[in-house]
């Protein structure tokens, strides 16, 4: 499992381990790491032309003493100092020691970065707020507009470290070096697509950072251990039975999806309440379906309601009073009423896109792209249930993690692939029937995200898919994970 921690944690836990190490130590391991990735990526680094853009702090002395290696190994090495009154002493001595130069005048700097072939981004540190400023803005708009490849020191300037949020000019890297862990920005969008592949450098934070991170991500072995396993006694109630109350005259097509993404993922048996019956056992004659109504439907261990559900209230006001895990989506998510889900004692997974976040948030969808971590946090604590935020980056929080005390996990499996009509039918399904199993709300939306966005990846294989392919390739990612755990591939 990858984790990511907050600022304040990591600034204590390098606190922490500094006063255990020789002074400079800790900073000699991250430029180390620093220096050996900008060679890799550059090919070769005797005769190569770097330039350093500095600002003060340490993440400025960082870019200058991973330079200072640079230069020793014979690359031209340039930093550009953005502020040459607070620059890191130790590390502009290093540098001008290994042969490197320093400029501040903005002409200068311009034509070096035109000549470079790489830039390093040492502008702001993690703890930085708001977009970038002043000089900074020209240059960055310079290495831009020439396309020399970039390198970020720690976290891409001007994204949010804590939140991935991003509110003004920003630097875009190819690569983010960042040391001793992630942070959350470089996991959600739209900060994530502004630090390209991230490589971490390990510097001993494991040894003081604390067990709960503030992000979790799955990876093929957490997901594999989570899939349920029929026993030799095991029979279709034993697995699991899940409900699904979806579809309407006019959007049947949502039922027959759900329904696929449920039989694919784990439950014994699937029952399906609801118009479009005869859709459902025209594709699924294995499905057992009722007109009665979800309390006479037979006996579930998982409900999911909600999608192509039209303006059908009162059959999602029955599904939320069952006393069994319920999973809300789509026009469910508009229809149910708040108060109603916040009372239920059962788990409630809720799975919003953007847009339904924004409807129930009463802000505008930019906010909640912009803010994915507030918003699903906001939406976890308003209802007392696990919220799982479906988008470019899919987070999941539940009502803990709303109110900051649980950790929130994101998906790393996404495709924009999946961005096609029915795609969230399927995984309500897929999630409702790892509900149905025994998985926790907070379990069976992470693996169900993290089998969907595989599915969509296998399924595509670079070129358009539909959901019913989606539905189709969650056996194929259910095999690739359950593979992946003895070794054969991760993520």
């Amino acid at each position: 499992m990858r984790t990511a921690y907050g600022v304040e944690t990591v600034r204590a836990a390098e606190h922490e381990l500094m006063a255990r190490l020789p002074e400079g130590a800790l900073m000699q391991r991250a430029v180390a790491g620093l220096a050996v990735a900008c060679g890799q990526l550059m090919g070769r680094v005797y005769g190569t032309r770097v330039v350093l853009l500095v600002g003060s702090g340490d993440n400025g002395g960082d870019a200058l003493y991973a330079g200072a290696r640079l230069a020793r190994r014979g690359a031209g090495v340039t930093a550009v100092l953005l502020a040459p009154e607070r620059t890191h002493a130790g590390g502009l001595a290093a540098l001008r020691a290994a042969g490197g130069t320093a400029v501040s005048e903005s002409g200068v700097a311009e034509g070096a970065i035109r000549r470079a072939d790489l830039v390093v981004d040492g502008i702001v540190g993690i703890g930085g707020r708001g977009g970038l400023r002043g000089d900074a803005v020209a240059l960055v708009d310079v290495v831009r507009e020439v396309g020399v490849a970039v390198v970020a020191v720690d976290l891409p300037s001007g994204v949010d470290a804590d939140s991935g949020e991003v509110s003004g000019a920003a630097v875009r890297a190819d690569l983010t070096v960042t040391f001793g862990t992630h942070k959350p920005g470089l996991l959600i969008d739209p900060a994530r697509e502004y630090a390209g592949t991230v490589r971490l450098v390990d510097i001993g934070l494991g040894e003081v950072l604390p067990e709960r991170a503030a992000l979790e991500a799955l990876q093929h072995a957490d997901v594999a251990r989570l899939l349920p396993v029929p026993g030799v006694e095991s029979d279709k109630y034993r697995r699991g039975v899940v409900g699904i109350a979806a579809g309407s005259a006019r959007y049947p097509g949502a039922a027959v999806l759900a329904v696929a993404g449920a039989l694919r993922g784990g439950a014994g048996a699937v029952r399906y309440v609801g118009p479009a019956a005869d859709a459902v056992i025209a594709r699924f004659p294995e499905v057992l379906v009722s007109d009665q109504g979800p309390h006479r439907a037979g006996r579930v261990q998982a409900w999911v309601v909600g999608p192509g559900a039209g303006e059908d209230a009162a059959t999602v006001a029955e599904v939320l009073e069952a006393d069994v895990p319920v999973l809300i989506d789509a026009d469910g998510l508009r229809l149910a009423d708040r108060d109603a889900v916040r009372g239920r004692t059962a788990p409630t997974l809720m799975t919003p896109h953007a847009g339904e976040a924004a409807a129930l948030l009463g802000v505008g969808r930019g906010e909640v792209e912009g803010g994915r971590l507030s918003a699903v946090r906001e939406l976890a604590a308003r209802y007392g249930a696990t919220v799982l935020l479906k988008g470019s980056t899919t987070l999941i929080a539940d009502s803990a993690g709303g109110s900051e005390r649980g950790a929130v996990r994101v998906n790393s499996t996404g495709t924009g692939w999946l961005a096609t009509a029915g795609s969230g039918d399927v995984l309500s399904g897929l999630c409702g029937s790892l509900l149905a199993a025994g998985l926790s709300a907070m379990d069976a939306g992470s693996a169900g995200a993290y089998l969907h966005g595989l599915a969509g990846r296998l399924a595509a294989e670079g070129a358009p898919v539909g959901a019913q392919d989606v539905a189709e390739g969650v056996r194929r990612a259910w095999q690739d994970v359950r593979d992946g755990r003895r070794g054969a591939r991760g993520l």
